[in-house]
């Protein structure tokens, strides 16, 4: 069966490891050291065309910067994050330039100038895979979640986004998140999902056929 959604495929390709290890209690768990000229256990998959990711110097700091000319491809960090000991995602990220109004309930707006996003692992049942996006909209108003455009009503698992930033944010200027994830996935999952099996980000462009440029600073965890 071929899956065009662009978040499963990531499942798919990577194929996450199912072993539980013994974690020992942290208090911060950095995931993207940017900052240090790091991309350590970050992988780029390409579904469509190729978004350009590479580390710059950017207001003395050393960031990520995405470039996407009609593509799709993210980067991903396959990593299991016990929540109970580490719920809150912390990042930072502004945009060069808007991707315009599109229909992102449709999969010819399903593009997003920045995206953070969680994935839980359905294992070798894809159907039950889930993740939750954390995006820059271009059209929907900060705090409006709707199903992912090629999840098809669920059949390929759980693909939920929520807009943090909207179009009348402005583009040159850094924007500072915090998430409790573990209070997301309750609320828009409906589990208490301890686990998590990877955190990945992308700018993508392919559907509506645009170009954009964004930046990502460090990504971490914490206890609060």
């Amino acid at each position: 069966m071929y899956l065009c959604n662009k978040i499963v495929k990531f499942f798919v390709i990577v194929g996450f490891s199912q072993c539980v290890v013994a974690e020992p209690v942290v208090e911060k768990l950095v995931v993207g050291s940017f900052s240090k000229g790091l991309l350590d256990r970050w992988e780029a998959k390409d579904f469509k065309g190729k978004t350009e990711y590479s580390l710059v110097d950017l207001e003395g700091t050393k960031v990520l910067k995405a470039v996407s000319s009609q593509g799709a491809s993210g980067l991903f960090n396959e990593q299991r994050i016990d929540l109970y000991q580490t719920p809150v995602m912390h990042w930072r990220w502004h945009i060069e330039n808007k991707l315009g109004h599109l229909n992102e309930q449709e999969t010819s707006g399903d593009d997003y100038a920045a995206r953070v996003y969680v994935l839980i692992s359905g294992g070798a049942a894809f159907w039950q895979n889930k993740a939750l996006n954390y995006v820059w909209s271009s059209s929907s108003s900060v705090g409006t979640v709707w199903p992912n455009a090629y999840t098809f009503g669920g059949a390929n698992g759980k693909m939920t986004m929520i807009s943090l930033r909207d179009s009348t944010h402005h583009t040159g200027t850094w924007y500072a998140e915090q998430r409790n994830v573990l209070n997301d996935l309750k609320e828009h999952f409906g589990e208490d999902i301890r686990y998590i099996d990877g955190v990945a980000l992308m700018s993508d462009s392919d559907d509506s056929k645009s170009n954009v440029t964004a930046y990502y600073g460090d990504i971490y965890f914490s206890k609060e």
